[in-house]
């Protein structure tokens, strides 16, 4: 099979190598950095260069970009795909991709699936990719209008073969919504709780927990501004809450009420049992 992967960033860098370690696929890239496109070829993580030759004849083709550069790719050549061409994109919002490649990968007559993996690091860019990005990570799929179980089946398979453990189907604002909580909040969080001027003197004071709560800090700005503002609405109803709640405990501390105090951590460990 062959399979086409555009951006050789951290996530489309890792696929590709993932996918050459595991498979006898032929993978054809493309990335921006010609730095980046030697590198790919060098370590052996692509096998050419994904252009308008090879384009069409890639039976998937994984489009690994930002939001608003995955819809551009994808419109740009909606003509070079084949007919039963899979494509499958990796932004971490999906209602702004979906719903302006669903309708173009009708006309055009290619499957389109939007996907997100939920794999990543502080890290971004080709030298921090790793074949071993995905191993028990979870892939989610938003096929729009498709009761295809055997070409469903036959993505589920391809991914599965190269490290993810399991497959979430979902709706793109189901999507959008359930990632405003488990992973954008946690980056705005990750990021303001950094700021505070106590932290350039924490050194000898610090363990896992500061560690864990400030690993995302350093992220790609340019990225999550796009991402967080695709999706502003579910995001800003999510910090809306975490500022009602910890209103609540800065309230139990001022007024030092033990016995609100502790009904609260107690109300948010029960909370975490029950979600896992």
């Amino acid at each position: 099979m062959n399979v086409g992967i555009v951006g050789l960033g951290l996530i489309g860098g890792s696929m590709a190598k993932a996918i050459k370690e595991t498979n006898e696929h032929t993978v054809y890239g493309y990335d921006i950095l010609e730095s980046t496109m030697l590198a790919s070829q060098l370590v052996g993580a692509v096998d050419g260069t994904l252009d308008s030759e090879t384009l069409p004849t890639c039976d998937i083709v994984i489009v690994s970009l930002y939001p608003q550069a995955t819809v551009d790719y994808i419109t740009q050549n909606a003509d070079r795909f084949k007919k039963d061409c899979v494509v499958i994109d990796c932004s971490g919002v999906k209602r702004h991709v979906c719903d302006r490649i669903n309708p173009l990968a009708k006309n055009h007559q290619f499957t389109f699936i939007g996907g997100h993996p939920m794999a990543g690091t502080q890290f971004w860019g080709f030298d921090y990719s790793r074949a071993s990005l995905f191993k028990g990570a979870s892939m989610i799929l938003t096929p729009h209008g498709i009761s295809d179980i055997a070409l469903l089946d036959k993505v589920k398979k391809f991914f599965t073969s190269f490290g993810f453990a399991d497959i979430t189907f979902s709706t793109p604002d189901d999507h959008d919504r359930i990632i405003a909580y488990t992973s954008q909040l946690a980056h705005i969080v990750s990021n303001a709780y950094v700021k505070s001027p106590t932290a350039l003197n924490r050194k000898g004071f610090s363990a896992g927990s500061y560690k864990d709560m400030t690993r995302v800090a350093k992220l790609n700005e340019k990225m999550w501004t796009e991402l967080f503002l695709e999706n502003n609405d579910y995001l800003v109803n999510e910090i809306d809450i975490l500022i009602e709640n910890l209103q609540q405990y800065r309230d139990a501390l001022k007024n030092a009420d033990g016995e609100a105090l502790s009904a609260l951590l107690k109300e948010g460990k029960d909370t975490k049992k029950q979600a896992g």
